[in-house]
């Protein structure tokens, strides 16, 4: 699989996301939505909101962002953005990091252990759900560190990467309930994932300069060597979904970031292509008040 550098010079990137011809991504550290067109110019919406890890798309073309405090919505045609959830059970959180949409108009996210400060020490974090309707319901709890989140072609399993433990695969419940879970695979140093139209699951490999691509079995099927020592996220896209795009944080990121330092900018966002198509993303269909 060849790579091509289609944006450069960032601290830390994550948070690729297709919508049409766009490509959206975030700089954790540096902040700021990213939206990269077809000519190559860079648009940067919300430039002073830190720690995006995740990012989807609601029905109305509006992006839905998460971060410190928790999700946001962002309109590109005003630049105008608004909170989607604040709160959980009436109580602030630190926040959301990575997330995926549920194909029922709403989302699954994991939370953030100390609101995006990495050098701190971190509080156990959870997996929560939000439907449509913004009811909120936490699925698991007690967890390192929540990144990656995936579903199946058939919505029946959810991956999650918990970062620094493995990879795991929960059932889903007809409710959207998270059930039985079992350990996916050991290797712990996992961030985002994707799946693809095969069913089989593709980790970025935070600090091994890598995608690996794990069979439904959890078995290895192949391993991706990527330009980049730390490896964050990762997307499927494009008109047959087989345009990969792979966001990475340089080669001394995480080291930088445990430190409380900005890693050099270094990090560059790679588009390849893929034999292998991966799984169209829903879109979440949040009512959100007029813009």
């Amino acid at each position: 699989m060849e790579f091509e550098e289609i944006a450069s010079g960032y601290c830390f990137l994550e948070a690729p996301r297709v919508a049409g011809e766009h490509v959206w991504f975030t700089d954790l550290l540096l902040g700021g939505m990213h939206r990269l067109s077809p000519d190559g110019s860079i648009d940067v919406f919300l430039p002073d909101r830190t720690h995006i890890g995740g990012a989807c798309l609601n029905e109305d073309g509006r992006v839905i962002c998460g971060g410190p405090g928790g999700l946001v919505w962002l309109d590109p045609d005003t630049g105008r953005s608004g909170p989607v959830l604040d709160r959980i059970e009436g109580e602030v959180f630190h926040g959301t990091n990575d997330f995926f949409p549920d194909g029922k108009g709403g989302l699954y996210f994991g939370t953030l252990g100390s609101g995006g400060e990495y050098e701190q020490e971190q509080v156990p974090t959870a997996i929560f759900h939000i439907d449509a309707d913004r009811r909120v319901t936490k699925q698991d709890d007690g967890l390192k560190f929540c990144n990656g989140i995936g579903l199946s072609p058939d919505g029946k399993r959810l991956y999650h990467v918990e970062s620094l433990v493995g990879i795991y695969a929960y059932d889903v419940g007809p409710d959207g309930s998270l059930g039985h879970k079992a350990l996916f695979s050991d290797r712990a140093e996992g961030d985002g994932l994707a799946v693809d139209a095969e069913g089989c699951v593709w980790v970025a490999m935070f600090d091994g300069g890598e995608i690996v691509r794990f069979r439904p079995d959890g078995s290895v099927e192949r391993r991706i060597d990527v330009p980049c020592k730390v490896v964050t996220s990762l997307c499927f896209g494009g008109p047959d979904w087989r345009d990969l795009y792979v966001a990475t944080g340089g080669n001394v990121g995480v080291d930088a970031m445990l430190r409380g330092e900005l890693p050099p900018k270094e990090a560059s966002l790679f588009h390849a292509r893929s034999e292998v198509p991966g799984l169209p993303v829903p879109v979440t269909s949040f009512s959100l008040p007029p813009v």
